[in-house]
């Protein structure tokens, strides 16, 4: 008899290759339309904007900000750096989020490993804090949206992870117990430690030690040469490097 029946995943750099694909549809968008002066280097700009929007995502999670907000200030602030001022940045953000959407690239192995699950009978669902404009059309043109049955998105829930409402709503529209769920995910703050103090299973996919853990964390893993903890009483937080690693697990 198997442990769980079913699967949450995150979408972002957990299935979609997140890190990749915004960079390629970041780089489109501003040839596309000559926003970055020729003087610029687009690696020099990147790396600005990727510290201001990860800053701005995590005020965003702890309602700190609304969304016109991050959309906002993610492009004013970056491309202020650069001498750039008074443009439509919400436009901006449009034709960004446009080609996000288009782009394809998923982790190795993904497609191959959720036929695999699939095939076994799970019951896979999506719960993901990205804008409802660009996360469907993600799972469907990449491939993805045959896969899951029910898609859970922050923006149309107005709650996000790492708040516990979002696994309570998932778990009560999929008629799925805590004991029989697990949550896969590449971010400790929003996915793994959501889905703990929530009481459920996680997955943490480490990405061959490109998505961080917390020290704490990272040095009781190491210490016990494991990979899983059981950092609450009958809760199991296991870590893979790879994607097709889950089939190990699962």
């Amino acid at each position: 008899m198997r442990k769980y029946d079913h699967i949450f995943f995150d979408l972002d750099n957990t299935l979609w290759d997140f890190t990749a694909n915004s960079r390629l549809a970041m780089k489109q968008t501003l040839e596309e339309n000559d926003i970055l002066p020729k003087s610029v280097v687009f690696d020099d700009f990147f790396g600005i904007y990727e510290q201001i929007n990860k800053s701005l995502w995590s005020d965003y999670h702890s309602r700190k900000i609304t969304k016109q907000i991050l959309i906002v200030e993610r492009f004013s602030r970056s491309l202020s750096e650069f001498g750039l001022s008074d443009l439509d940045w919400k436009e901006i953000n449009r034709l960004y989020l446009e080609n996000m959407a288009i782009q394809t690239g998923l982790f190795p192995n993904t497609l191959e490993t959720l036929g695999i699950l699939k095939s076994k009978g799970y019951r896979m669902h999506i719960i993901t804090n990205g804008f409802k404009e660009v996360q469907r059309a993600k799972l469907a043109n990449c491939g993805l949206e045959g896969f899951f049955t029910k898609v859970f998105i922050s923006e149309e829930l107005q709650t996000s992870k790492p708040h516990r409402q979002i696994f309570e709503h998932a778990l009560k529209s999929t008629n799925a117990s805590k004991k029989k769920s697990i949550m896969i995910g590449d971010s400790w703050e929003t996915d793994i430690a959501g889905a703990l103090d929530f009481g459920m299973d996680q997955i943490m996919f480490l990405n061959g030690g490109l998505h961080e853990l917390p020290e704490e964390i990272k040095s009781k893993q190491l210490s016990a040469n494991s990979s899983c903890l059981e950092l609450k009483p009958q809760i199991h937080t296991y870590f893979i490097d790879e994607i097709p690693d889950l089939i190990t697990i699962l």
